[in-house]
């Protein structure tokens, strides 16, 4: 019982010794928080990490419509009573829609070292996942960028390749006469030229409108039951659906719609702020355009901070208080501040949301060795 007391005397003193020599070697161990410069020399073990930084992504969305009149579209009303029809050929514009996203990279310029003799305990990881720093990582730019673009339309389909006539010339004959020399005397030979005379259009139109009547006759007698012969499966049908919208066509004429998405990043800074920016200009005829260029209406984008962080300026002068040593053993971090962002077109409001923009907000400190829920 003597020695069980002793032994437990003994590793109580030996515990004591050791969290003593702990607690001195935490208190020796040096912490500095530093930017980071280029002359700067970084020690073995430290640790780089960069503040975030927000990038305004804005997506817009816009409809290319190229319409092709048909060759017979100046009888579309004569011959099939059909109004307006395609009379000319027009390519347009129109915006569809607009997205606003954001993005946060490391601000290349608020880059910063920690470094220190020995293992502590801090904040880092906690800040790192709440996006108040960010790892200098390339993962953080390999973001998956959606398609800006579909392909050109296939201008194949406005294409006439059937002008829909079951002939497009006409025969006839005609009796002409050579004369021929018999000895003395000239006698005329009588013999028959053909001769192919091709149709107008006019005519043409007529033989296009027949044809597409019949084709919509029989294709009625097939659905109620009063033809003899009926179809196995709706194929029959589909290409004569086929068939008659292409001879429609000639009439009315062939429309193309063509999406393309155009994408633009804008990163927003301090001074920017409540200041309009020239995305692009928009024209109906051509579409997106450069921001300088000379047509089109302007896309303009619209940032108005809301400044709820501007207090937080009094806990950034905690770095020139106190000795000179503590200003670097404080961690670097930048608080986000909420904006306003609008997008207009002209006169017109196409887009209005709210986002996080951490260049707006400031930069605190807080000490490296803190815990957060600590």
């Amino acid at each position: 019982m003597r020695n069980f007391i002793k032994l437990s005397v003994f590793f109580a003193v030996l515990f004591a010794v050791l969290s003593c020599a702990s607690e001195r070697k935490m208190a020796d161990s040096k912490i500095i928080v530093t930017p980071l410069s280029g002359a700067m020399n970084i020690t073995e073990g430290s640790l780089v990490y960069g503040l975030p930084l927000t990038v305004i992504d804005v997506r817009i969305e816009a409809e290319r419509v190229i319409e092709r009149p048909g060759p017979y579209a100046r009888y579309a009303e004569s011959l099939l009573g059909l109004k307006d029809v395609i009379e000319g050929e027009s390519e347009t514009w129109a915006i569809t829609g607009v997205t606003i996203k954001s993005h946060e990279e490391p601000d290349p310029s608020e880059f910063y070292v920690i470094q220190t003799s020995s293992l502590f305990q801090t904040n880092v990881l906690s800040l790192k996942k709440t996006g108040l720093m960010l790892d200098l990582n390339p993962e953080t730019y390999n973001r998956t960028e959606e398609e800006s673009y579909d392909g050109n339309a296939d201008l194949n389909v406005l294409r006439v390749s059937d002008l829909g006539a079951d002939e497009y010339f006409r025969s006839s004959s005609d009796t002409v006469y050579k004369l021929v020399s018999f000895d003395t005397a000239f006698v005329n030979i009588p013999y028959l030229v053909e001769k192919k005379q091709k149709l107008s259009v006019a005519q043409l139109a007529e033989k296009a409108a027949v044809r597409l009547m019949e084709m919509r006759d029989g294709k009625h007698m097939i659905l109620t039951g009063e033809t003899n012969v009926f179809p196995q499966d709706g194929a029959a049908i589909n290409e004569m659906n086929r068939l008659e919208k292409d001879y429609t066509d000639l009439f009315t004429g062939k429309t193309v719609r063509e999406k393309r998405a155009f994408s633009y990043h804008v990163i927003p800074g301090k001074d920017r702020a409540g200041e309009k920016i020239t995305l692009c200009r928009f024209s109906e005829v051509s579409g997106p355009l450069a921001a300088d260029a000379a047509g089109g209406t302007p896309l303009v984008l619209e940032l108005m901070p809301e400044a709820k962080t501007k207090n937080l300026t009094i806990i950034t002068t905690g770095k020139q208080q106190g000795s000179s040593a503590s200003k670097y053993d404080r961690l670097y971090y930048r608080v986000p501040d909420v904006a306003n962002i609008k997008i207009t077109f002209g006169n017109e409001i196409f887009k209005v949301s709210r986002r996080l923009i951490y260049q707006f907000g400031d930069v605190v400190q807080l000490p490296s060795n803190y815990i957060i829920g600590k």
